[in-house]
C-alpha cells in the first residue's frame, strides 16, 4: 500500500495535541463553524452521503441513523457518546480521547447541531482515568472559549456536554444497556422497538454514536464527502445491501506480535499487511495460527485467510461475524486454540448481564464444557454439544434481546469449524492445560 497520511491521528504526536490553542492553530473548530452555517438537515445529508458507517462494531450507516429521529420533535433530543470501549483488544478510542480530545468534542458539537440536540453525554469506560482527566480539561476549555454552553460562536446554538464514567461493564457497549446505565439503573439492554432514536435516554429521542465515528464527522464536514469517499472500499456490485466501507479506520494490533500498535489506514487493509508491515510480524519467529479480525466476538481468521480485507464486508466472507472494532489479535502457532476459546467463553460468561436465559446459561455451559476439555476430561462429542449450544443463542436465531449472545457464540462456532482437528487431537490424546497458578509454580 502507498504511504497513507493520517487524518484522525494527524496531531497525536504534537506536544500541544490536547490543548485548545494547539487544536485551533491547526484549523480546529473550523468544521464546527462551517456546520453551524448550514441547516441541520443539510449536515445530516452530508454525513449520510459520505456513507460513514459506525466504527463501534455494528457498522450501521451514521447519517441514516440520524434520520430515524422523529420529525419536528419538541425535544429534548440527546446524543450519547459510546466511549466505553470494552471489546478485548480495542484501544483506538482511548488514543483519540487522550491525545486529541478537541477533535472528538468538535464532532460531538457538529452531530448535536445536525440532530437538534442541546445535550450530549460522553459515557466513558471507568478504567480510562487519563481519558477522563484529559476530556474534563478540554470540556472546561471549550466552555471558557464559548465553544460549549450558550450561543456558541454567536450562532444561537446551545450545547452542554456531560462526562459520565461507567462502572466497567462490557454490556454497556450495547447502546440500550449504555442508556440504562446513564439513567442510573442496571445495564440491562432494552427490548426493541422502540429504538433509541424514538425513545432512548430518559425516554426521549437519542442518538448513540461511537468516539471514532464522531471524529470522522469532523473531517467529513471540513474536507467534504468526496474526500471521505476517495479512500476505502466501494460497495460490492453483487450485493445490493453493501453500502461500501469508506474512509480512514483505526486498526489495533495486539497479541503475539513484535510491536503491538494502533495504526490509521484506509478501510480494506489486509490482516497480513497489518501484522507484517505495521506490527513487526509474529513474535519469536513464529507463525500466525489464528487472527481475531475485530475483537473476540467476531471469531477467527485462519492462517490461510490472512489476506482477507478488513472492511465491513471482508471478514464475513471468511466466516467471521464482521469487522467489529477492527481490533486485530494475533494467536501464534505455539498456542492452543482450546485455551484461546476457553478464555473467550469465560470472558463472555462473566460479562453477560443475565437478563436472557440463552445467554446467561449458554455462556456458562460453554465455559464449563471447555473447562472439562482443557483439563483432560473432554469427549469428542463435546464439540458437537458446544456447536448445538452456540447455535441456540443470540439475536440471529431470535432468542435474546441484544447481540452479546451472538458475540459469545460466534467464536465457538468459528473456532470449532476451522480448527476442529486440533480440538479432536487435544481430546483424544488426553492433553491438559495448566492454570495460571500451576504454570507459575512450574516456572519456579
Amino acid at each position: 500500500m502507498a504511504k497513507f497520511e493520517p487524518v484522525l491521528f494527524a496531531r497525536i504526536q504534537k506536544n500541544d495535541s490536547q490543548a485548545l490553542a494547539g487544536y485551533r492553530a491547526d484549523g480546529g473548530y473550523a468544521a464546527l463553524k462551517k456546520a453551524l452555517g448550514m441547516a441541520p438537515a443539510d449536515v445530516t445529508t452530508m454525513v449520510k452521503d459520505s456513507a460513514l458507517r459506525g466504527r463501534g462494531g455494528a457498522g450501521f450507516p451514521c447519517g441514516l441513523k440520524w434520520t430515524f429521529l422523529p420529525k419536528d420533535h419538541p425535544g429534548p433530543i440527546y446524543l450519547a457518546v459510546n466511549a466505553d470501549e470494552s471489546e478485548p483488544g480495542t484501544f483506538n478510542n482511548r488514543i483519540l480521547m487522550e491525545e486529541d480530545p478537541h477533535q472528538l468534542l468538535e464532532g460531538i458539537a457538529i452531530a448535536c447541531h445536525a440532530i437538534k440536540s442541546n445535550t450530549a453525554y460522553i459515557y466513558l469506560r471507568y478504567e480510562y482515568g487519563r481519558s477522563y482527566r484529559v476530556l474534563d480539561a478540554a470540556i472546561k476549555e471549550c466552555y471558557a472559549a464559548g465553544l460549549l454552553g450558550k450561543n456558541i460562536l454567536g450562532t444561537g446554538f446551545n450545547l452542554d456536554v456531560h462526562l459520565h464514567r461507567g462502572a466497567a461493564a462490557y454490556i454497556c457497549g450495547e447502546e440500550t444497556g449504555l442508556i440504562e446505565s446513564l439513567e442510573g439503573k442496571r445495564a440491562w439492554p432494552r427490548i426493541k422497538p422502540p429504538f433509541p432514536a424514538v425513545e432512548g435516554l430518559f425516554r426521549k429521542p437519542t442518538i448513540v454514536n461511537n468516539v471514532e465515528t464522531l471524529c470522522c464527522v469532523t473531517h467529513i464536514v471540513y474536507r467534504g464527502v468526496e474526500w471521505f469517499k476517495s479512500m476505502g472500499v466501494p460497495p460490492d456490485p453483487n450485493n445490493p445491501r453493501d453500502p461500501g466501507s469508506y474512509g480512514p479506520k483505526l486498526y489495533c494490533v495486539s497479541g503475539h506480535v513484535n510491536k503491538p500498535t494502533c495504526v490509521e489506514l484506509p478501510m480494506g487493509v489486509t490482516a497480513r499487511e497489518l501484522i507484517d508491515e505495521h506490527a513487526g510480524g509474529v513474535w519469536k519467529g513464529r507463525k500466525a495460527k489464528a487472527v481475531v479480525p475485530g475483537g473476540i466476538s467476531m471469531g477467527f481468521l485462519s492462517a490461510a485467510e490472512l489476506d482477507t480485507p478488513l472492511d465491513f464486508a471482508g471478514p464475513g466472507k471468511a466466516g467471521c461475524l464482521g469487522l467489529g472494532t477492527a481490533a486485530v489479535v494475533v494467536v501464534d502457532d505455539h498456542t492452543s486454540m482450546v485455551e484461546v476459546l476457553y478464555n473467550c467463553c469465560r470472558f463472555m460468561s462473566h460479562e453477560s448481564c443475565g437478563q436472557c436465559t440463552p445467554c446467561r446459561e449458554g455462556t456458562s455451559w460453554m465455559t464449563r464444557i471447555l473447562e472439562r476439555i482443557r483439563t483432560g476430561n473432554g469427549k469428542v462429542e463435546d464439540l458437537d454439544l458446544l456447536m448445538e449450544v452456540a447455535g441456540s443463542m443470540g439475536i440471529i436465531p431470535g432468542t435474546t434481546i441484544c447481540g452479546l449472545s451472538d458475540g459469545a457464540a460466534w467464536p465457538v462456532k468459528n473456532a470449532i469449524q476451522k480448527f476442529r482437528g486440533e480440538f479432536e487431537e487435544f481430546i483424544r490424546t488426553g492433553q491438559k492445560l495448566r492454570g495460571p497458578a500451576e504454570a507459575l509454580m512450574a516456572a519456579h
